[in-house]
C-alpha cells in the first residue's frame, strides 16, 4: 500500500526507469511470498478450494462480459468524445506483443498473477486489519478494504506509466473484482472475470485501432 506512494515521491527520472516502475508490485509479491510460507492452507484461504471453480467461472464470464462492453465503449466513443488521446494504446508493451501470445496465454498469466497479488493477498490483509478496528461495522470495513485495494491497483505505477488516463478503469474494475472476491469468498471469480474482461477489450481495441 505503501510502495506505490512513496514512487511518485521519487525524482521523475526515477520514475522512467522500468524496474523502479515494478518495485511495488515486486514487494507484494515478496511479502505474499512470506505469507504463503507462514500460513496453514493458503489455497483455501485465498478462496481458491477446488469445489469454487464453477461457481467462479460462472460469475466470471458474466462480470468480465459485462465490464468488458461497458470499457470498450468507454474507450472507444466517450474518452475520444472528452478530447483524450486513444492512439498511444497501439506503443503499449500489450499491443507490441504477438496477438498469438497474448490471446489467451499471456492475458492469463497476467489475471492470475494480479488477482493473486490484489484480491487474493493485498484484499484479504485489509480485510483483516480493517476487520480489527472495534469501531467499525464488517459493512463499513469491507467497503474500506475493497476501495483501497482497488486504489492502489489502479495506481500501481506501471498501470500509470502504460494506459495513462485510461488507468481509471482499474479502480471500478478492482471494485468490482473485489467485491466478487468478497461476496463469494472465491478468488476464482475475479481471475475469470479479469482474463475476459481483458481478452475482449484487447480484442476490439486492438482491431479498430490496427
Amino acid at each position: 500500500v505503501i510502495a506505490p506512494g512513496l514512487y511518485y515521491a521519487m525524482p521523475l527520472e526515477w520514475q522512467a526507469i522500468r524496474l523502479v516502475q515494478f518495485l511495488p508490485q515486486l514487494l507484494a509479491y515478496a511479502s505474499f511470498l512470506i505469507w504463503l510460507l507462514r500460513n496453514h492452507s493458503p489455497v483455501e484461504r485465498l478462496g481458491l478450494a477446488r469445489p469454487l471453480r464453477s461457481e467462479g467461472l460462472r460469475w466470471g464470464l458474466r462480470i468480465g462480459l459485462a465490464l468488458g462492453a461497458i470499457n470498450v465503449s468507454i474507450i472507444l466513443l466517450i474518452v475520444p468524445w472528452l478530447g483524450y488521446d486513444i492512439q498511444f494504446l497501439r506503443e503499449t508493451p500489450h499491443a507490441q506483443a504477438p496477438t498469438w501470445l497474448m490471446l489467451p496465454w499471456l492475458i492469463m498469466l497476467i489475471a492470475v498473477g494480479v488477482e493473486l497479488n490484489f484480491r487474493g493477498f493485498l484484499l484479504g490483509r485489509l480485510l483483516i486489519l480493517a476487520g480489527s478496528v472495534p469501531a467499525l461495522p464488517s459493512s463499513v470495513a469491507q467497503a474500506l478494504a475493497i476501495g483501497l485495494s482497488a486504489l492502489v491497483f489502479s495506481f500501481d505505477p506501471f498501470m500509470v506509466v502504460t494506459f495513462r488516463h485510461l488507468h481509471w478503469i482499474a479502480l471500478w474494475d478492482g471494485v468490482v473484482w473485489g467485491m466478487l472476491r468478497v461476496r463469494l469468498q472465491n478468488l476464482y471469480a475475479p481471475i475469470v472475470a479479469h482474463t475476459v474482461e481483458v481478452i475482449v477489450m484487447y480484442s476490439v481495441v486492438r482491431a479498430v485501432l490496427h
